[in-house]
């Protein structure tokens, strides 16, 4: 199926194969009741990922154009004419008595939300045992479940009533003023006002970014970044404008020169083992940063997820607890270094940012669950998360240091990586020019997965990078993932290099 698709363009890729198809069915080159090609199919074909045909399908299913029949396919709509089928978006359908074009009634967010979805590594062809390095969560076979059971079981016993009922919108006061003198622990001193409990830090962000920005607004983001960082600015419907990161962290001399120009609304940073880099900004680098928003009036959202998850090296203060001029709102959660699927986070701000936060929390949910708030709080009074932690970081260094090692033992020249202090992820480099999504079929054939870079960025970046995760492998079993792994790209990058050299004699065709 010929079809161009602009990758410089502003719209949506997946929104391109909507209106390239919407044509072909409107002049009848598609007919009703034609099958389209598989999702798989015309991914590849397009060098896409899969999940952008995913999603042109299901919007031209939502517009009445096109049927989906699980374990059939795609098929072009029947009994509609041609000038239904190929109405403009925007005009009104002719539909029929009961019928509803969902189409036109989805947010411009909503719309936007279908480009963005997580790979689906079920759509690949695996041989045999898979060792996934593309997770990036903690490993649940070390949860504490028995402690925190009988934790759950006591708070219900003495305060299960109170709790059951509805709570106030910023959070369970003793956890707001344990994570207080947490904080002040480490050297960030705020008071418990000026904390808010949200359902994550996921949910935090997304409150953020509900308060601060409106269409149109500039927001600066690291690249790579954290792609549910990104899904939230572009829902707000924000101009995302990426900064490398460096081996510092974000570049700042790159990031002056951009405030200077274009005057954003926030700076979104992870100066902690960045989600997926894994860098740490330096403490200078940290002071650099606060004077340059400070200049500039630019405030700074700070993810500070991994903060615990410090394996080696002196732990760096966050630039909240650096921040004189009330610049930086941080946020932090309990899903990395206890369990995820409590959804429990924190916000910090300041006291005129917090009370919109409020606000917004109160609209969006009303309030996090207070009977996980008392069991979290009960939990970590007992020093029973400090247990756990030492626990986890002692076996996360250990999956870490054999990742290391692997890599060195096994990957080919050109290859390099990043060295994290701590966190769950580093980042992989790939020769220029190789495509690290290309490589993932073929890597799941040989029973290793992985994160591909260009999820991580909002400009079209990482094409030739990748994330690799070593929270959930155990320590014996990261050798052979990465034997894997380089052996898949040991043949792309002699293949590359060989293409390489045989276009410098003879040019292919453009097609």
């Amino acid at each position: 199926m010929l079809m161009h698709l602009d990758r410089k363009s502003k719209q949506p890729l997946y929104s391109q194969v909507v209106e390239h198809l919407r044509r072909l069915i409107a002049t009848d080159v598609l007919k009703p009741g034609v099958k389209l090609p598989a999702t798989r199919e015309l991914a590849a074909e397009l060098g896409v990922d899969r999940a952008t045909i995913v999603a042109a399908y299901d919007e031209l299913v939502a517009q009445g154009l096109a049927t989906a029949h699980v374990g059939q396919g795609t098929f072009v709509a029947r009994g509609t004419s041609p000038q239904r089928r190929g109405a403009p978006e925007g005009d009104e359908p002719a539909i029929t008595a009961g019928e509803i074009n969902w189409s036109h009634c989805f947010s411009k967010a909503a719309r936007f939300s279908v480009e963005w979805r997580p790979p689906d590594f079920t759509s690949y062809r695996t041989h045999g045992d898979v060792i996934s390095f593309a997770g990036g969560m903690p490993d649940s076979a070390l949860f504490p479940i028995d402690a925190f059971r009988r934790v759950v079981s006591q708070v219900l016993r003495t305060e299960g009533r109170a709790l059951l009922q509805y709570s106030p919108a910023s959070g369970y006061p003793p956890l707001r003023r344990y994570l207080a003198d947490y904080l002040i622990r480490k050297g960030v001193v705020v008071d418990e006002a000026d904390i808010l409990i949200v359902n994550g830090s996921q949910q935090g962000l997304d409150l953020v970014a509900r308060t601060l920005l409106d269409p149109g607004d500039q927001v600066v983001v690291e690249g790579p970044s954290y792609p549910g960082a990104l899904q939230i600015f572009r829902s707000r419907q924000a101009e995302v404008l990426t900064v490398p990161v460096g081996d510092d962290g974000i570049r700042r001399d790159l990031l002056e020169g951009l405030i200077n120009r274009q005057s954003p609304k926030c700076l979104y940073v992870m100066p902690t083992f960045q989600n997926p880099t894994g860098v740490t900004v330096s403490l200078e680098g940290r002071r650099e940063l606060l004077a340059m928003a400070a200049k500039a009036q630019v405030p700074i959202i700070e993810d500070d997820f991994h903060n615990e998850l410090r394996y080696d090296g002196a732990p760096v203060m966050p630039l909240r607890g650096l921040d004189r001029k009330g610049l930086v709102i941080a946020i932090g959660t309990f899903s990395k270094i206890l369990f995820p699927g409590l959804r429990v986070g924190w916000v910090v701000a300041p006291p005129e940012v917090m009370e919109r936060l409020v606000i917004a929390k109160r609209v969006s949910d009303l309030h996090t669950s207070a009977l996980i708030q008392a069991a979290i709080y009960h939990f970590c009074r007992r020093r029973l998360l400090d247990r756990h932690m030492a626990r986890m970081r002692l076996e996360y260094r250990r999956r870490r240091d054999a990742l290391l090692q692997a890599l060195s033992r096994h990957c080919p020249a050109g290859v390099t990586w990043t060295q994290p202090q701590g966190g769950f992820s580093l980042w992989l480099t790939l020769p220029e020019g190789m495509n690290s999504q290309n490589l993932l079929p073929e890597a799941a054939r040989e029973g290793v997965l992985y994160t591909p870079g260009a999820l991580f960025y909002a400009d079209g970046g990482g094409q030739n990078q990748l994330r690799l995760s070593f929270s959930e492998i155990p320590s014996e079993r990261i050798d052979e993932g990465v034997q894997r792994l380089a052996m898949v790209i040991s043949a792309a990058v002699r293949h590359h290099y060989r293409w390489r050299g045989s276009a410098r004699q003879e040019s292919p065709p453009l097609v």
